[in-house]
């Protein structure tokens, strides 16, 4: 797919992907104290695989044939890992509080691009990661105050144990994102994309009959809908990288933030504390500083070439 340079199409497309990201968490939020997390993984994964499908035709056709099938195998149980413990975090923690700690994301990748990709990180970079992991430690001190009518010190049962699982997802997020750009290197996004979808799918298959809960109808419709909801925001988020560079679109992801307050109050009544949204401040703005650095030494490495 070629890239547009259309900064507003780009903008839009990421704000409407992450706003339907958050409406599927609230559904699995919803769903997720009677239906198993690996029955959730399973109809998330067969549902959107039409539209990964539609994704990969528009980007100009279908293809397994690959030469690393280790390589997509690795980066489907990491990409499994995340969403076995994004999954587990929603069913634990208030909306808002879960996407605030899977920003902790870029904060892995910058700690990770040493052993991975041999990069070296500079003092600007390190001290955005140790503000953005104060930040976690904020939230996590803050659990339980103005949420939802917590509070006087009462913490619900396991929610450091969700936090933990909320961390841990950003890094098994950032690990699958330095696997996609291993990958990249010589696997079109498609066979990347397909790959994971099939894989992914065919884990929580194997582990279904074990776990399997029978859904009424509601809830057949709700699962449903979060394969239909999960790969419609694929297809933005597809959209907005192909329209615009990742440093013009990139910040509009932590829109996500935004949703997960206001449908955490509406749905949930969750109601986040001045500790959750400093936490999650701190943690926005490291992901923000660090890809400013990114942009300085991209800048830099190019200026740095011959003419």
């Amino acid at each position: 797919m070629a890239l547009r340079h259309d900064i507003r199409r780009g903008a839009l497309c990421m704000l409407g992907a992450h706003a339907l990201f958050t409406g599927m968490g609230a559904i699995v939020k919803h769903l997720a104290d009677h239906v198993p997390v690996i029955e959730l993984m399973f109809f998330r994964s067969v549902f959107a695989l039409p539209v990964v499908l539609a994704i990969c035709l528009r980007a100009g056709g279908v293809t397994l044939r690959t030469r690393r099938f280790g390589g997509h195998a690795l980066r489907a149980c990491t990409g499994i890992a995340a969403q076995t413990l994004g999954f587990y975090a929603l069913g634990i923690l208030p909306l808002a509080e879960q996407v605030a700690l899977g920003y902790t994301q870029p904060l892995f990748v910058t700690i990770l691009a040493i052993p991975f990709l041999g990069e070296m990180v500079g003092l600007h970079r390190w001290s955005a990661v140790v503000i953005g992991f104060c930040g976690v430690l904020l939230i996590a001190a803050g659990q339980g105050l103005g949420v939802g009518g917590l509070g006087a010190g009462e913490l619900p049962p396991g929610l450091a144990l969700g936090t933990l699982a909320g961390v841990a997802q950003g890094l098994f997020s950032a690990v699958t994102t330095l696997l996609v750009r291993q990958l990249s290197a010589t696997e079109s996004s498609t066979t990347i994309t397909l790959w994971q979808s099939l894989l992914m799918g065919a884990y929580a298959a194997v582990l279904l009959p074990f776990v399997w809960v029978t859904p009424g109808w509601g809830d057949l419709g709700l699962l449903i809908l979060v394969g239909l909801v999960g790969g419609s925001a694929q297809w933005l988020l597809t959209e907005a990288w192909a329209s615009a560079q990742v440093s013009a679109v990139a910040p509009y992801s932590y829109s996500a933030l935004l949703w997960s307050i206001l449908l955490g109050w509406l749905v949930f009544g969750e109601l986040p504390g001045l500790a959750m949204l400093g936490g999650a401040g701190l943690i926005v703005a490291a992901g923000l500083y660090i890809l400013h650095r990114e942009l300085v030494r991209k800048g830099r490495k190019e200026t740095a070439r011959p003419g």
